[in-house]
C-alpha cells in the first residue's frame, strides 16, 4: 500500500537530481526518505551509494543519473513494485528503452519533459485547430556553450556516448512535437561530431508527423545567443514558442505575444506523479510509451 505522503527516493544527485530533490522536500505530497549517489553528499537527506539500500523503504523512485545506467535503475524498481519518474533520455540503448516501456506497462510511471504541463504547450494545443491546414513545424536551437553553464559539472553531457544536446535538449521539443501531431517518422537526419568521442555540434533533419514536415536545425559552439524555438506554421495563423515558456501568435503580420501563466514546474510534475502513483493516468505528465517514442527520433539523430 502506497504511503500517505508518498516515499520517494531521488537517484543521482547532479543539476537535475539536486533540483527534483528540493522539489519534492517542499511538496506535501512525498516524503524524502533518502538521496542515492556514488559520491557523498551533505544534504538534508540521508544520501546512500546503492538504490538497493533503501528500495524496501520507498513507494517510488526518482531516477535522475547519466542515461546508460538508467535501464538496471528502473527495471530494479519496478521489479520491486515501485512506481518510476525518470529523466530523460528514457535510455541511449534503444533495446534497452523497448525494455523500459514494456516493464512500465500497467504500472506507475513518468519521464520528465519539461514542457508536458507548461501553460504555453497546453495553449499550442488548444489553439491547434484554429491555425488552419498546417504547413509545418520547425524547431530551431543554438548552445554558444556545450554543457550549458548550470550543467558544466556532468562532464558526460560532453561526450557522444550518453551526451549531446540533441539527447538532452532536442528531446523536449520532439515529445512536444509528437503530442500535438502524433508519432513521427524520420526521413533523413544527421549530425556532425567532429571530435572522435564528443558530442555533437551540428544536427539537422526532417521529421514527419501526421503528413506535416518538421525540420530541424539545431549548433552548439557558435557565437550567438542560446536560443530556443519551436514553430507552428499554419495557413491562418502561426504559433511561436521560444525559450520553453514565451508564446507569439501571427496572422500573416508580426509576431505578437499571447498571454500565458507560467506554470508548469518539478513542483507541478512532481503532483501529477502522485496522481499517477495513485493510479490516476493525469494527460500532462508525459510516460514511458511517449519516452520511447521520443528515444527512437532522437537516436536517429546520433547513428
Amino acid at each position: 500500500m502506497t504511503a500517505d505522503p508518498i516515499r520517494l527516493a531521488v537517484v543521482g544527485l547532479g543539476a537535475m537530481g539536486t533540483r527534483m530533490l528540493t522539489a519534492a522536500l517542499a511538496h506535501p505530497g512525498y516524503t524524502v526518505v533518502a538521496g542515492v549517489d556514488v559520491v557523498p553528499r551533505a544534504l538534508d537527506v540521508p544520501v546512500v551509494a546503492s538504490l538497493d539500500e533503501v528500495l524496501s523503504d520507498v513507494d517510488a523512485v526518482y531516477v535522475a543519473t547519466p542515461p546508460a545506467s538508467h535501464a538496471a535503475l528502473v527495471l530494479s524498481a519496478f521489479d520491486a513494485g515501485k512506481a518510476v519518474f525518470c529523466e530523460k533520455p528514457l535510455a541511449v540503448d534503444l533495446g534497452e528503452a523497448r525494455g523500459m516501456a514494456e516493464a512500465a506497462a500497467g504500472r506507475p510511471n513518468a519521464v520528465n519533459f519539461a514542457l508536458s504541463d507548461m501553460a504555453a504547450t497546453l495553449e499550442v494545443e488548444r489553439r491547434l485547430p484554429e491555425l488552419g491546414p498546417l504547413r509545418g513545424v520547425e524547431i530551431r536551437l543554438q548552445f554558444p556553450r556545450w554543457p550549458r553553464a548550470f550543467q558544466a559539472e556532468a562532464a558526460w553531457l560532453a561526450r557522444s556516448e550518453q551526451g549531446g544536446f540533441v539527447r538532452e535538449v532536442l528531446s523536449h521539443f520532439v515529445y512536444l512535437t509528437d503530442r500535438l501531431l502524433g508519432p513521427l517518422t524520420v526521413e533523413s537526419v544527421s549530425s556532425d561530431c567532429p571530435e572522435a568521442g564528443a558530442a555533437e555540434v551540428a544536427a539537422r533533419g526532417l521529421l514527419r508527423g501526421s503528413g506535416v514536415p518538421v525540420h530541424v536545425s539545431a549548433f552548439s559552439g557558435l557565437a550567438g545567443p542560446e536560443v530556443y524555438e519551436w514553430t507552428v506554421w499554419g495557413t491562418t495563423r502561426s504559433l511561436r514558442l521560444t525559450q520553453w515558456a514565451d508564446l507569439s501568435s501571427s496572422d500573416g503580420g508580426a509576431w505578437e505575444p499571447v498571454p500565458v501563466e507560467r506554470t508548469g514546474s518539478d513542483h507541478s510534475r512532481l503532483t501529477l506523479f502522485a496522481q499517477a502513483v495513485r493510479g490516476g493516468h493525469p494527460r500532462d505528465l508525459a510516460d514511458f510509451a511517449s519516452g520511447l517514442r521520443v528515444a527512437e527520433v532522437v537516436e536517429a539523430f546520433l547513428r
